[in-house]
């Protein structure tokens, strides 16, 4: 069996949030820390010890350089990111805090990813000794030519037996440019051999509906498992989905869990009970990050499972979007050590 060895690819941004929980511009000043959902996978996944790389456009600029040496720093291999016109992107984030919900702003139009098409990148060099790849439905929304592209991608590792898999990540404030969420997603989810999403996504960026609502803060797992057979049912090419459930009490206190289906079984995770939310930002990302690592090197899929949902639950305990625990970290609270107490 080779060695494993990750690519992810989508829009990386510069995040500028205020300081601790204060509001936009309280203070004058923004903490400017880099973000974005596949971005956030590979620095998980270099953080756990798997070879991964990181794949975006980005443009000749001191901002972008300073982009790559992070990525480089937190172990990410950044060989194929490639330089052309456009900008960074940029987004907003606002943390809440009890019943004021945290709020993001994007300012992503005319970044160098969403200018790029296809034929812009070298799938041959990128996916030469690559076993997995992963992109989200992020990079989609952005642009029609940046779902072209994705779509490209997708297939290109499909072809060459490598697993592909897909946050759906539907983020309803970026489909702006013509195509519905469903029209786009249906089709390249065709290429991908796992899914994560939660339930909007399911609902949202393809259309398959379930009777859920997502702002109760109640919990059917019945209704879960009759969606997830849905969603492989729809698309028999999906070996595996994995749907994360939320219990927004408020900003600050949520239930946290997650289930996985296979065709065969339907798992449940672990609940963690998360009283006090520093960051919720790339909760999602940690949890994807996690997962992959869990079904690559952990010998059952509920193992996977349990390492992913508890590797996004220590994420909710730090403010930016990377995961920074390791490998025996997340194993610790998986056996059951949540208590916080000093370690010395």
């Amino acid at each position: 069996m080779s060695s494993p060895r990750v690519v992810t690819f989508g829009e990386i941004m510069l995040r500028l949030a205020p300081p601790g929980f204060e509001r936009f511009l309280q203070s004058p000043g923004f903490v400017a820390t880099w973000g974005g959902g596949e971005a956030n996978v590979a620095v998980s996944l270099a953080g756990y010890g798997i070879p991964a790389s990181f794949v975006t456009a980005a443009p000749n600029n001191a901002l972008a350089d300073s982009m790559i040496g992070e990525m480089r720093r937190m172990g990410v291999e950044t060989g194929d990111i490639i330089r052309k016109a456009g900008r960074m992107g940029v987004y907003y984030v606002e943390t809440g805090a009890n019943q004021r919900p945290s709020k993001v702003i994007y300012d992503r139009e005319n970044s160098s990813i969403a200018l790029s098409k296809p034929g812009d990148f070298d799938w041959d060099k990128i996916f030469t000794g690559a076993t997995w790849f992963h992109t989200t439905g992020i990079t989609p929304a952005i642009s029609q030519s940046a779902a072209d592209l994705a779509l490209e991608a997708a297939k290109a590792a499909q072809s060459r037996g490598i697993t592909v898999s897909c946050d759906l990540n539907y983020r309803k404030n970026l489909w702006k440019y013509g195509k519905k969420a469903s029209e786009v997603m249906s089709e390249l989810v065709n290429y991908v051999d796992v899914v994560i999403a939660n339930e909007e996504d399911c609902q949202a960026a393809l259309g398959i509906q379930a009777d859920v609502d997502v702002h109760s803060g109640q919990l059917d797992h019945g209704v879960y498992e009759a969606l997830a057979k849905k969603v492989v049912a729809a698309y028999p090419n999906i070996k595996t989905i994995s749907i994360t459930l939320r219990e927004s009490k408020s900003a600050s206190h949520n239930g946290w869990s997650a289930c996985l289906y296979d065709g065969k079984d339907f798992l449940l995770s672990k609940h963690y009970e998360i009283t006090h939310i520093v960051d919720r930002v790339g909760g999602g990302d940690s949890f994807g990050g996690g997962l992959i690592y869990g079904l690559i090197k952990l010998g059952t899929k509920q193992e996977a499972l349990e390492f992913a949902t508890a590797a996004s639950c220590l994420k909710h305990s730090l403010p930016g979007d990377f995961n920074r625990f390791t490998v025996e970290e997340v194993k610790t609270l998986m056996g059951g050590d949540g208590s916080g107490r000093v370690q010395r």
